[in-house]
């Protein structure tokens, strides 16, 4: 899970690697495009338009006067890659703003306190109970960097009932990355990717929800299993379980709140997909949302607007990331060398199949994302190259975004630089290399779903392009 964390967990120091920031790789990249636009023979296809949507025309690649980008020219470049970017980075802000006031109101924590408090529910039914709900609140994005702050209630369940904290770690993070990592209303991935490839706002919600089925329920029976396993070695229950914190009691103000975000929800995907809203509606809900949460907490005015305005600056760094990743791109669009970049992927692609060819660019994908450990500053980078690639090999726009996304995705789990990750195992006290060997089995399956899906997204030329 690649955003800044909205949470303040309590091993920040341990989040990220040193040396691993985003910001340095992508301004790296940055300076690499320009150099690259002095050393690459500008070109250009030709384009048409259909539907109000740009494609490249397959074969009408042709030379054009060499445009290199100076030194100063880089800097520009982020600012206008910035001000380009502007609808989706204030859509990301805004996430962090409603989803700090409705953790503000404490009805999240209080209502996962009070099943963790359960002593009379199987070993199944709590990793049901807990996979189904953070599988939701992953793949809605209500979730994300904030997972860290709800480990602490999986390690107190695991104590409860006798098990080790890769599992209690686990009952939260893995239940969260499989909604996540398909992500089906996520403003920050997928509403960001398909925006750049110029796709309505959460279309293809049909095979993209199945996926994010296939990943949450073999998640949930690979943490059923991993738990019957422990039993049979010896991991008892006790008797009694473990005192959670008893002040922590779910009010009818706190189910009012949750009733009051599940039907905002609702309106959202019905808006969606009647209306076809995007991302001025999407930020516009948040912004309501935030008021009706707040007044329903019995916040005062300043309190909301001042909790909401915290909430997005923990994202304002995600925010730039957009931005920044943008510039990547607009820096060779200015010197005319994507094109070139493009032509020469697709002539090297061009004799592979066109399912050959998805799984290629999803792999590329996955192997990219550990070095821009940012889903939101990766998509910014590829979908510029991948969606005319895609065009040129014949491959639906929705499917090159899902490449993107997949592979993403895959890598978040496993991926040494991702601060999220780091952050819950140094909560959890789990090494990272035991961590690779309990995760393995998991990443196989998630892997094979994603080929899957993706060899059906091509057969049935998923759109609405």
């Amino acid at each position: 899970m690649s955003q800044v964390n909205l949470a303040q967990p309590a091993v920040a120091p341990a989040a990220r690697p040193v040396g691993q920031s985003p910001y340095l790789l992508l301004f790296i990249m940055l300076v690499v495009a320009a150099v690259a636009t002095w050393l690459i023979p500008a070109g250009a296809f030709d384009y048409v338009t259909r539907e109000g949507i740009k494609f490249a025309v397959k074969g009408s690649l042709h030379a054009v006067p060499q445009s290199g980008v100076y030194p100063l020219e880089i800097f520009t470049a982020i600012a206008e890659g910035m001000v380009k970017a502007a609808p989706i980075i204030f859509l990301i802000l805004f996430t962090g703003g409603v989803l700090t006031v409705v953790e503000s109101t404490g009805a999240i924590k209080t209502a996962l306190n009070s099943l963790a408090r359960s002593t009379s529910l199987s070993d199944t039914r709590i990793i049901l109970i807990f996979g189904v709900i953070f599988a939701i609140l992953g793949t809605t994005g209500a979730v994300i960097n904030a997972v860290v702050a709800f480990v602490p209630i999986g390690l107190l369940v695991a104590r409860s009932l006798g098990l080790s904290p890769i599992l209690g770690a686990s009952l939260v993070y893995l239940s969260c990355a499989a909604g996540f990592n398909v992500s089906v209303l996520g403003p920050a991935t997928t509403g960001l990717t398909q925006h750049l490839a110029q796709l309505p706002i959460f279309s293809g919600m049909l095979l993209r929800g199945i996926t994010f089925l296939l990943f949450a329920l073999s998640a949930i029976a690979y943490l059923i299993w991993s738990v019957r396993k422990a039993r049979r070695e010896g991991h008892l229950r006790p008797q009694q379980a473990e005192e959670q914190d008893a002040t922590l009691v779910v009010t009818g103000r706190h189910k009012l709140i949750l009733i009051t975000c599940a039907l905002a929800l609702i309106i959202f995907i019905s808006g969606a997909v009647r209306l076809h809203w995007g991302t001025n509606e999407m930020s516009a809900m948040f912004i309501l949302l935030a008021i009706v949460v707040g007044l329903i907490g019995r916040m005062s005015g300043t309190d909301i607007a001042n909790t909401f305005l915290s909430g997005c600056s923990g994202l304002v760094k995600g925010g730039f990331i957009v931005g920044l990743a943008g510039a990547v791109s607009l820096v060779l669009q200015q010197g005319h060398v994507l094109d070139p970049i493009v032509g020469f992927l697709t002539d090297l692609l061009a004799p592979v199949p066109q399912k050959l060819a998805a799984i290629g660019m999803f792999i590329s994908a996955a192997l990219i994302h550990f070095g821009i450990s940012s889903g939101s500053g990766e998509s910014a980078v590829l979908i510029p190259i991948f969606s005319p690639l895609g065009d040129n090999l014949g491959l639906t726009r929705q499917v090159t975004v899902q490449t993107v996304l997949l592979g993403e995705g895959i890598v978040n789990c496993i991926s040494p630089t991702s601060g999220v990750l780091m952050a819950v195992l140094a909560t959890a006290g789990i090494p990272f290399g035991k961590w690779l060997r309990f995760i393995a089995p998991l990443i196989a399956v998630w892997f094979s779903i994603c080929v899957v899906m993706l060899l059906i997204g091509v057969s049935i030329k998923w759109g609405p392009f």
